[in-house]
């Protein structure tokens, strides 16, 4: 990721879009010049890129003289890498999948365009309202780096606990609010053979999500930016350690399925849908990921991240989320304008609408789930969104500092398998983010 983030930065100051503008009107926002060609470069990756060609017919259907280039790619960094060196990138990139480029060095470079005039735009389809206005809570701030909006993401991702609701009933078992009815609760689940939990333990990244999570709703957003910015001592918060020392007991009481720490996510998952596990961490691709997996009745849903004790900071209501399947529009496109409204179709209700039905997936866009009849894990994490209200929260550092996210990654793999203590795991991530905090040659972000 550092060399190809770093090949971005090439490319000379002579290299400038062609001029692409058109008279802004009411009905041309953005001023779109009616025959500019657009390339559209999509990550085809679980969710296909079906969603992104109906999008391009719209566009199609507005501006038919103009010529449309879609490309769906499984590698849009590797692709990408020598067209942003050279000044000749396509109009819009959905920057995801693995290998993708580092935003935060497109941003560093000045590769990448200001969205202000997208989010100010009208929504295509709601009337008397901007497409900023039409977003759920977070996704500006998810793709803003140092004030300005460069990327706009188009799904929404919450991060929870999952479970089988047929099995919690036929059993008896009762989903906990609290870290002591979570504990109370594994005790009762391994007495019947079930192991209370298991996770994606190639992978510790999940097991994180609960574990900050935790975090983030004892100490609430004071705790959260003091993470992502970096700030002395921040990983030795009360309420990190208080979450790591709960973990450490979930794993010290043999509540984690024998050999979790060596399974992919998908063995993880299947071992969960056979019912050998009653709670697994992930985020809400879950369901998605597990189509023809799950058995018929199995009834996925997921539940928020237990409080760890009444003097928490943020109510249990409240839920890790954010945006992510990241859309931009290069500094050096030849159709900016193009580009971004082609966005403004893509962040229609309508285009979210079908992108739910189709994918089983939450879009960024709010209310596009209404009206729809939805599965299992779908409706528990809309239902957990509206829930939680204004209460959701992110961390920004694993975008910002990939060497960070790794370290929090490794350490809390040791942590759950009984490796390191508590309060070796908050020394051990505290130093790794002094590191990057005295690192000159990285570019600090702050929120």
């Amino acid at each position: 990721m550092p060399a190809l983030g770093g090949c971005v930065t090439s490319g000379t100051s002579s290299d400038k879009p062609a001029e692409s503008n058109a008279e802004k009107t009411a009905e041309n926002p953005l001023g779109v010049k009616a025959d500019a060609p657009l390339e559209v470069v999509v990550f085809k990756g679980g969710y296909g890129d079906e969603y992104a060609v109906k999008a391009e017919a719209t566009y199609q259907q507005k501006y038919p003289q103009a010529k449309i280039d879609h490309k769906g790619l499984q590698k849009v960094g590797e692709a990408m890498q020598p067209r942003f060196v050279a000044g000749t990138p396509p109009d819009v990139v959905d920057n995801t999948g693995a290998g993708r480029l580092d935003i935060a060095t497109l941003v560093g470079a000045s590769q990448v365009t200001d969205l202000a005039d997208l989010l100010d735009a009208p929504s295509l389809d709601q009337p008397g309202t901007k497409v900023r206005d039409t977003l759920l809570p977070g996704v500006v701030d998810d793709g803003t780096f140092a004030g300005k909006t460069v990327a706009l993401n188009f799904t929404y991702t919450v991060w929870g606990l999952w479970y089988s609701k047929s099995l919690f009933a036929e059993r008896g078992w009762t989903y906990p609010k609290t870290w002591d009815e979570m504990v109370a609760l594994c005790g009762e689940i391994k007495k019947t053979g079930v192991a209370p939990w298991t996770y994606q333990g190639k992978y510790p990244e999940y097991v994180n999500d609960p574990l900050l999570s935790m975090a983030a709703k004892t100490g609430g957003a004071d705790l959260v930016k003091a993470v992502d910015n970096l700030q002395p001592g921040a990983w030795k918060q009360d309420g990190l350690v208080q979450a790591a020392t709960a973990f450490a007991e979930l794993a010290g009481q043999g509540y984690l399925m024998t050999g979790s720490e060596a399974l992919s996510h998908t063995e993880a998952q299947a071992a969960w849908c056979q019912k050998k596990a009653a709670f697994i961490p992930c985020g809400s691709w879950l369901e998605s990921e597990q189509k023809g997996v799950a058995p018929a009745g199995f009834d996925m849903v997921m539940g928020t991240v237990p409080a760890r004790s009444s003097s928490d900071k943020l109510p249990v209501t409240a839920v890790q989320a954010a945006s992510s399947e990241s859309f931009l529009v290069p500094a050096k496109a030849k159709n900016p304008a193009g580009g971004q409204e082609y966005l403004r179709i893509l962040f229609s209700k309508q285009s979210a609408t079908a992108f739910a039905e189709a994918n089983s997936t939450l879009p960024a866009v709010a209310g596009a789930t209404d009206g729809l009849t939805l599965s299992s894990g779908l409706g528990s994490v809309r239902d957990a969104v509206t829930a939680a209200g204004s209460d959701t929260f992110t961390y920004r550092f694993r975008t910002w500092y990939a060497p960070l996210a790794k370290a929090v990654d490794d350490a809390t793999g040791e942590l759950v398998n009984k490796r390191i203590s508590p309060a070796d795991w908050s020394t051990r991530i505290q130093k790794a983010a002094d590191a990057v905090a005295k690192d000159s040659t990285v570019t600090k972000f702050t929120r």
